[in-house]
């Protein structure tokens, strides 16, 4: 076997609900979502969940593609794609999605800037034309 070899394949490492909560901030709850929905799939050690280095970098994902605002079911799609279909079809698919959430972030921010615009214009009316009411927000 040769050193590249080595590299390539994952560890054998397994991981519990604790340490995987730890490391990544998550609660039992979440990963037992993400387990009922599919998400993850962990063994059994008698009544302990064991996950593996697989099920470690699908929940890396999963928190990611949540912090960004992706729905579960897609995630879901890009992750099984790569079981079904290979890396590149699931990279393609995920790029599609991505993209499609910056258009959708990129209309919100504008969206929170216009609505900062008129805020900051009301409230200067507003202090202009009761500067006593201004005067009171300031102390």
């Amino acid at each position: 076997m040769t050193m590249l070899t080595n590299l390539r394949r994952p560890p054998y490492r397994t991981y519990s609900i604790t340490q995987l909560c730890r490391e990544f901030g998550a609660t039992p709850r979440a990963l037992r979502f993400y387990e009922e929905q599919g998400l993850l799939t962990p063994g059994r050690r008698d009544l302990a969940r064991v996950y593996s280095y697989k099920d470690r970098a699908r929940l890396q994902l999963i928190l990611r593609g949540r912090r960004v605002g992706l729905s579960i079911a897609e995630i879901r799609d890009i992750l099984d794609l790569y079981e079904e279909k290979g890396e590149a079809v699931q990279s393609a698919q995920a790029l599609r999605v991505f993209r499609q959430r910056i258009e959708q972030l990129e209309a919100q921010r504008q969206e929170v800037e216009d609505a900062i615009l008129t805020l900051k214009a009301a409230a200067g009316r507003l202090a202009r034309q009761h500067p006593d009411a201004a005067k009171l927000v300031e102390a």
